[in-house]
């Protein structure tokens, strides 16, 4: 879209400095100037505007797009919340404690509770339908079973984190493996 500019667009474009009729300077000797400068000024504020432009536009780029992790972040953290509080609603006949495993089962009759036993623990005497085992986190929170480690990994990535000797951030190794 880059236009070929002649000398009167050129002028406009270039914002030459206003003259100070109140200097007692020849004005001559102060604008002296021939036509391929003004151009070439005014091609030199095209081109900066036009890398500017670039320049915004991936900033915010990027800025989009990190919007969007947040938000999909921030639904994640509303989905585990409203699945931790459906199993702490679940029917339960004792005290359920942190960093136990408990399995969730379904009643015939719709009700979902908690028990100690696991689906390899029961006589097949009772009619229920296994629906997943979860620890209950020291926070509250629920994890599943086949998330367990990885939840671990974590924690203990952190816990490296605030150990750290040097206790600078920049040192954070973001790598996370298993080991």
């Amino acid at each position: 879209m880059d236009q070929q500019l002649t000398y009167e667009s050129a002028i406009k474009k270039a914002q030459l400095v206003e003259r100070n009729p109140q200097f007692q300077v020849d004005p001559l000797r102060v604008s002296m100037h021939d036509e391929t400068d003004i151009i070439n000024l005014a091609q030199q504020i095209q081109l900066a505007d036009k890398q500017l432009k670039n320049s915004t536009s991936q900033k915010l780029v990027v800025i989009l797009d990190q919007i969007k992790m947040l938000q999909a972040q921030a639904m994640k953290i509303l989905q585990e919340s409203n699945e931790s509080q459906a199993l702490h609603n679940a029917a339960c006949n004792f005290t359920k404690k942190p960093g136990h495993i408990y399995h969730l089962y379904q009643r015939s009759s719709g009700q979902d509770y908690f028990s100690m036993l696991s689906p390899e623990e029961w006589n097949y005497s009772v009619e229920q339908k296994y629906k997943g085992s979860y620890r209950l986190e020291f926070d509250l929170s629920w994890t599943p079973v086949d998330k367990i480690r990885e939840r671990d990994d974590k924690l203990k990535w952190v816990e490296q984190c605030i150990k750290s000797e040097s206790g600078t951030t920049a040192a954070i190794d973001f790598n996370m493996t298993n080991n």
